[in-house]
């Protein structure tokens, strides 16, 4: 069975295009936060970072010392350069509390976060039947996937609005790390996870339709077949063709960077070839370049079926 992509090429681990050493990627003078940065993807974005030169990493996360070990291993592999600091805060993105504190904190020391990595998840209860499942439980995942990430995100766009933080870059990059799930219909179990996270996808959308490219630029992605903590207590390693960690870490650099500014507002998958998509969304003539010129809702959460409708069809005039 071929895996699904917009192209010919289809990668699973990073490649040139993506790499954070590339000159146009590179990070410097900003300043990253990474939520659920203590390990897995997290952490490995953490790690690209500072490849590409990042002045600050920032890995939030629940497990206090678990986000201090991380830290550790990042300095001994990048402390001897100087360049990156690295920094653990512990936090929890289903407590709003708990996210005003982290970015008090932020604002009391004078960091401006450049780049908001959304990563942190909540997986949920899933099952055969809808209405079998528990609605406390339910609520829970999009207390996190949903609200977590709403509100992370107003803190982090509201940042420019602090007089006294520094005006010399105030561009913002958000990167949602999403899933494929999102992509599957019919779904064979109910699933809230994948609905937590169609349904922040979808707002994610309408936020990216009403911010400027150069000021806020959002994108989001799906990460691909990862071999992390949670996947090893629920499935063996041998039994799937993983992919390499390399290759979504690499993305989020890419997606923080100019170089993304045509997908702002969009979901893709880190293993399509950023190069080969790129000329064909900026080709009118093959089928990927007329759908992302022609349709406004390519590559987002809507439903299909109709045109768009515009509700000035109901007022009276």
């Amino acid at each position: 069975m071929s895996l699904p992509s917009l192209g010919t090429t289809y990668h699973r681990t990073s490649y040139p295009a993506i790499s954070p050493f590339k000159p146009a990627l590179r990070q410097a003078g900003r300043s990253v936060l990474i939520t659920g940065g203590g390990g897995g993807i997290g952490f490995e974005i953490a790690r690209s970072f500072a490849k590409a030169s990042a002045s600050r990493v920032i890995i939030v996360g629940r497990r206090a010392a678990f986000l201090i070990e991380a830290v550790s291993n990042l300095q001994q592999e990048f402390g001897a350069n100087g360049v990156t600091e690295f920094i653990a805060r512990q936090g929890d993105i289903s407590d709003d509390a708990s996210i005003s504190s982290l970015w008090e904190y932020l604002h009391s020391r004078g960091i401006f976060i450049n780049v908001l990595v959304l990563n942190a998840a909540h997986v949920g209860p899933s099952g055969p039947d809808t209405l079998l499942l528990d609605k406390d439980e339910i609520m829970q995942a999009f207390q996190v996937n949903v609200g977590g990430n709403f509100l992370m995100t107003t803190k982090f766009v509201h940042q420019i609005l602090r007089p006294s933080i520094p005006a010399a870059d105030h561009q913002l990059y958000l990167i949602n790390i999403s899933t494929s799930r999102i992509h599957m219909y019919p779904s064979t179990n109910s699933d809230t996870y994948t609905s937590s996270k169609t349904a922040w996808m979808a707002m994610l959308g309408r936020i990216a339709d009403q911010a400027k490219v150069d000021e806020l630029q959002i994108i989001s992605y799906h990460p691909g077949a990862l071999y992390s903590e949670g996947a090893s207590k629920n499935i063996e390693k041998h039994l799937v063709n993983w992919d390499d960690m390399s290759l979504p870490a690499d993305y989020a650099v890419w997606a923080a960077s100019p170089e993304a500014s045509w997908l702002h507002g969009r979901f893709v998958w880190a293993h399509w070839d950023v190069d080969e998509l790129h000329r064909a969304a900026t080709d009118a003539t093959n089928d990927v370049g007329k759908q992302m010129k022609d349709e406004q809702g390519n590559l987002k959460v809507g439903v299909l079926g109709l045109p768009s409708v515009s509700l000035d069809l109901y007022l009276n005039r």
